[in-house]
């Protein structure tokens, strides 16, 4: 364990993903955004559960980076992807990228892996969660509709648990928060280690 300076440390979330954002704040947290500009494309053979946390790494690395010169803060980065078959689903580059995505998931499990990286002057940690979410039988008029909504476009795997797609979901093992984009019970583990309150501190 770390040792942190609690009530000291100032939290810097390096994603502009509102969602986070959000799940952040309901922790009682106080802190920044400072959105990481990173190259997310796969490595060549590259796993899964590395991929997700290179750039969860990359995320908080770089924005800590921009501000080394604060030494007293901590910044969180965080990536999630969904996997099937092995394969890792990105965001959609257009609607047939999607559709082929959905078609592919729709009444089938798949995995949702998500890495969460703080950084501060003291050294980094990661923790990764994998949960597993299956889908019921999806219609093409459903993928269609689902696409016009404007929701899939910026998600990985071309959908969003939390939105229109929770009626998707059949079953769901593991993490919810994970499968939102961030595992709240694992963060927070990772929080206090590096001395930031919560809202229970």
């Amino acid at each position: 364990m770390f040792d942190g300076n609690p009530g000291g440390r100032r939290l810097v979330l390096a994603s502009g993903s509102p969602r986070r954002r959000e799940m952040i704040a309901g922790l009682g947290c106080e802190f920044s955004i400072a959105s990481a500009d990173i190259d997310e494309s796969v490595l060549p053979s590259e796993a899964a559960a590395d991929y997700v946390e290179r750039l969860a790494r990359e995320k908080a690395n770089t924005v800590f980076a921009e501000r080394k010169d604060q030494q007293d803060i901590v910044v969180l980065g965080a990536d999630t992807t969904v996997v099937a078959g092995g394969d890792i689903l990105g965001k959609p580059v257009d609607f047939d990228d999607a559709r082929a995505m959905l078609r592919r998931l729709s009444g089938t499990w798949h995995e949702v892996l998500t890495s969460v990286a703080l950084v501060a002057a003291e050294g980094c940690k990661v923790t990764t969660t994998l949960s597993r979410v299956r889908f019921r039988e999806l219609s093409e008029q459903e993928i269609q509709r689902y696409w016009d909504s404007g929701e899939p476009a910026d998600k990985a795997g071309a959908y969003g648990i939390q939105g229109l797609a929770g009626s998707f979901v059949e079953r769901v093992e593991g993490s919810y928060s994970s499968i939102v984009g961030l595992p709240l019970c694992e963060t927070v583990v990772l929080l206090k280690e590096f001395g930031i309150k919560i809202w229970s501190d």
